[in-house]
């Protein structure tokens, strides 16, 4: 049988071109049809944000331990790390010689009196024979001025008594008041004077704990402009409780009040010097250790967004908006993280009423169109605390 080929006119091919085109444009399996997001309008919110400043713990006191005597150190009664109470006997240091000067000093003392108490006798059978004028008023008036020299002498002899035994007392170093003790660099057996380059401990009162901490120049300026009072004293005494964030990244259970450490400006440094004092019951808190002094401060009309709305490029933070042709916009702002890791508070960047993608940012571009589905704001800014 022949076969007759069939000729299409160019027209006809080129409608099913088109159709077939046009057909696979609307297919919804290219995924090109506009999703939903969900997005939320910002509204104001009162917000309290922590700012947080490096600071280095001492003690209420600090008191070097030191000998008032040349000596060889006899005895260390305490350890490293020690809490001692005043009055508790630390260290004995060794030096015959002051035991030899209290017991010089004793005899001086006992030779002393032995001769008063002559002087004494003697005024007492010169006295009855003055007054039976069997001998004249000259030789009873001398007696008595004798027995005053000699009754100085012994005074004499007891203040140097009493030096000797304050000598010998300082061979038996004890706690000036109750506290931690520090490192002791010295063994039993070491030459010690009151002129040593080490203290042979230090001393540590750590009831109370100071946290010193710095602020630069603007950040002094921004409060002393916008806390209230007149002078420096009243706007640091209006600053609410502090906490304080150990090494570890805990915060210590009871709260602090800041204080002025220095009113002055470093030259060197720029900065001003303040402490936060902190009650230390426990002694958890050990004199020289690093913590983080963080200062409450409520913010009002500040927007809220969350971190997960937003991405991070080349040092800058930004969030997608939504306009009112529905396409979104890569917009840059400016915050600080909340405590808790979860939102940005916007100090920059974002105003009252402008709506944000909070859900699948990963997947939009700038400019793109998206369906918006407004986000409960009531129940989203629940999370905030």
């Amino acid at each position: 049988m022949k076969m007759h080929r069939i000729n299409l006119p160019l027209f006809t091919v080129m409608a099913i071109l088109l159709f077939s085109c046009s057909g696979s444009k609307n297919d919804p399996s290219r995924g090109d049809k506009v999703k939903d997001y969900l997005v939320l309008a910002l509204t104001p919110k009162t917000v309290t944000v922590h700012n947080n400043f490096p600071a280095t713990i001492e003690g209420q006191e600090v008191i070097e331990i030191r000998p008032m005597i040349s000596g060889y150190i006899k005895e260390i009664l305490v350890r490293e790390g020690d809490r001692v109470k005043q009055g508790q006997l630390l260290f004995r240091i060794s030096n015959p010689q002051y035991e030899q000067e209290v017991n010089t000093a004793k005899a001086s003392v006992n030779s002393a009196m032995a001769e008063v108490n002559t002087a004494k006798m003697e005024v007492e059978k010169v006295r009855p024979l003055v007054e039976k004028q069997i001998v004249s008023n000259y030789r009873l008036t001398s007696a008595q001025l004798a027995l005053e020299v000699k009754e100085a002498a012994l005074e004499q002899a007891r203040a140097a008594l009493n030096n000797a035994q304050v000598n010998l007392g300082y061979t038996s170093i004890r706690s000036p008041r109750d506290g931690m003790i520090g490192t002791i660099p010295y063994k039993t057996g070491a030459l010690v004077g009151s002129g040593s380059a080490e203290a042979l401990t230090t001393l540590s009162d750590t009831r109370n704990i100071f946290a010193y901490f710095s602020w630069n120049e603007k950040q002094l300026l921004d409060f002393l402009t916008g806390a209230p009072g007149t002078t420096m004293e009243e706007k640091v005494k209006s600053l609410p409780e502090v906490s304080l964030i150990l090494a570890n990244n805990t915060e210590y259970p009871l709260k602090g009040k800041v204080e002025l450490a220095s009113g002055l400006i470093s030259t060197e440094t720029g900065s001003a010097i303040l402490k936060a004092t902190f009650a230390n019951p426990d002694g958890l808190i050990r004199s020289g250790s690093s913590a983080t002094v963080s200062i409450p401060e409520v913010k009002s009309n500040v927007m809220v967004v969350p971190q997960g709305a937003t991405y991070e490029l080349q040092d800058k933070r930004f969030i997608y908006t939504v306009g009112a042709d529905n396409k979104v916009t890569a917009t840059v702002f400016t915050s600080v993280p909340s405590d808790n890791g979860k939102f940005f508070f916007v100090t920059d960047g974002l105003k009252s009423g402008e709506r944000v993608v909070i859900e699948g940012v990963a997947s939009l571009k700038d400019g793109m169109t998206i369906t918006p589905k407004d986000t409960n704001a009531v129940s989203f800014y629940g999370d905030l605390h």
